[in-house]
């Protein structure tokens, strides 16, 4: 059945704010989005406790194969579970799935550390934990990127986007030092034990957050109700939706090229970089923070500006430019060329991602959002992950530099397919 659509530029000025939202209130000044903003940093670093603390238990329970595995496992059931995932989302809405991802994370992890405090870490264990992890992840992800439609106004979304950037950047630096500390003073299950409570404390904060109904209609129009389907018939329509969409069906396309793009040289590929060049530890550090700093450089910059009027050809431009930057860094002669390179790319790459979770946000239709989001999120934490791999034999084969000019190539498509189609490049996000 086709869907009546309305132009979403027309639609966001008249659009109606979530009702836990305040009216005319910034993003970054509700209490209703900053209990959201404290339940999502409590849970993003009870993340980087928990894979820190499984890390060293794997390597301490097994093989350095034995721990790869481990390690590796949670991401084959977030792979194939997330698009399912997607469709629990829209058809029990996001709330729940938050609520009972956080719920399940505190009781099986909680469940891990008190085995651990008893005995030493077992690999069947470490296993069955990262599995369930992932098969959570793929509950949690599509629902979490579907609340913030449903806690503030559109017009606010590149706020709440920012907001987010700099949650994950907190857990980034804080969450890996607090698992390596608690590690240190009680061992693998007392690191289990404190993302456990942290995961608590975002189940309970999140119960204080006002959350609205899915709304009638959204930015994109809505369609009309078909009644209730199979999962297959709402997962196909959901993707039917995307490639019908004049925005959504590009956008998703330029998510899959830049992370594919940015994925490899950025991740593994830093690393061996750093050996390539003989570099040390201490330059690795310097490339990490660096690439930390300009990506919360642009959330900062989003919190603060929150209105993006051209934001398609922003994110096309800042996606181009990134990955220019991308073959600058794998080319770099020295280290403080390298660093300034990594610092382009945190801010150009940390722009175009925030821009294109804000633009899915806002032209998804509002009963679609749950499928639309794990689709990004399928390719930039399903599909993605698997160039590690083919990063490493071509490193081994012939050296960095392909790897780096293979990334920027990608990058650079994904940014020019967000130039070159209209619809995408006059995208705008709303607010004052």
């Amino acid at each position: 059945m086709s869907r009546p659509r309305r132009d979403v530029r027309t639609a966001l000025p008249g659009a109606r704010p979530a009702a836990g939202a305040a009216p005319g209130r910034p993003a970054h000044r509700d209490p209703n989005v900053l209990r959201w903003l404290g339940a999502y940093t409590a849970s993003t670093v009870g993340d980087s406790v928990y894979f820190l603390a499984l890390s060293w238990a794997a390597t301490r329970g097994g093989s350095t194969t034995q721990a790869g595995i481990v390690l590796a496992a949670g991401a084959l059931p977030r792979a194939a579970l997330m698009l399912g995932g997607g469709v629990l989302a829209d058809r029990l809405g996001p709330r729940r799935l938050v609520l009972g991802s956080d719920a399940a994370r505190c009781l099986v992890i909680l469940a891990a550390a008190a085995f651990l405090l008893l005995a030493a870490p077992a690999l069947w264990l470490l296993l069955t934990l990262a599995l369930v992890f992932g098969a959570v992840d793929a509950l949690f992800l599509p629902a979490v990127g579907a609340l913030p439609p449903r806690i503030t106004g559109r017009d606010q979304l590149a706020r709440v986007q920012g907001m987010r950037g700099l949650s994950v950047r907190f857990a980034n630096v804080a969450g890996a030092p607090l698992g390596g500390l608690l590690v240190a003073l009680g061992g693998s299950g007392t690191a289990f034990a404190a993302a456990g409570v942290l995961f608590g404390a975002s189940y309970v904060t999140l119960l204080a957050v006002r959350i609205a109904p899915a709304p009638s209609g959204g930015p994109a129009g809505a369609r009309p109700s078909q009644g209730p389907g199979s999962p297959l018939r709402d997962l196909a329509d959901g993707l039917r939706h995307i490639r019908g969409h004049r925005v959504l069906a590009p956008l998703v396309l330029v998510v899959a090229l830049s992370e594919l793009g940015f994925s490899g040289p950025l991740n593994l590929g830093l690393t061996l970089l750093v050996r390539e060049r003989g570099w040390g530890a201490e330059a690795m550090g310097w490339l990490v923070s660096a690439f930390g700093l300009g990506a919360g450089a642009v959330s900062l910059l989003l919190v603060w500006r929150g209105r993006i009027p051209r934001a398609g050809l922003v994110m096309g431009l800042g996606i181009v430019a990134g990955a220019t930057a991308v073959a600058v860094l794998g080319a770099a002669p020295t280290v403080p060329t390298a660093v300034l390179a990594a610092l382009a790319v945190g801010l150009l790459a940390g722009l175009g991602g925030a821009l294109c979770g804000a633009l899915a946000q806002t032209y998804a239709d509002p009963g679609d959002l749950g499928r639309v989001t794990s689709v990004t999120t399928f390719f930039t934490l399903g599909v993605a992950p698997l160039n590690y791999p083919v990063t490493g034999a071509v490193v081994a084969a012939w050296g960095t530099a392909p790897v780096y000019l293979a990334g920027a190539a990608l990058c650079a498509a994904g940014g020019l397919i967000a130039l070159g189609v209209p619809a995408l490049r006059r995208a705008t996000l709303g607010g004052g």
